[in-house]
């Protein structure tokens, strides 16, 4: 999802209904961010959760031959290329946690 098609989805999601939260969070495991919305749908309290981040080039395993030496992986991340991830979760009240919902919950 581009970032015109997701400020879209956030300016209709906000006229329909509101947001109850909005923010940006770093990631912890790679470099990127993670943009959440949390809004009250039709289905309940629902969290858009859309993930950013730049594209890896190149994988390497970094390795030694000697005992008790630890292997790594280093990444190469591109510059200009981002890959992008939208999530959907809804909030079950009776496991208190956030569960995803996959596009197949959806009607058509």
């Amino acid at each position: 999802m581009n970032d015109e098609k997701w400020q879209n989805l956030i300016e209709t999601v906000e006229d329909r209904f509101g947001s109850l939260e909005r923010r940006t969070e770093s990631l912890e495991e790679s470099p990127g961010e993670k943009e959440i919305i949390i809004f009250n749908g039709p289905l309940g309290k629902i969290k858009l959760e859309r993930t950013s981040r730049p594209l890896v080039l190149e994988k390497k395993g970094i390795v030694s031959r000697r005992i008790g030496a630890k292997a790594r992986v280093e990444y190469i991340y591109s510059d200009t290329e981002k890959v992008q991830k939208l999530r959907v979760y809804k909030w079950d009240d009776n496991e208190k946690d956030w569960e995803e919902v996959s596009a197949e919950d959806f009607p058509v």
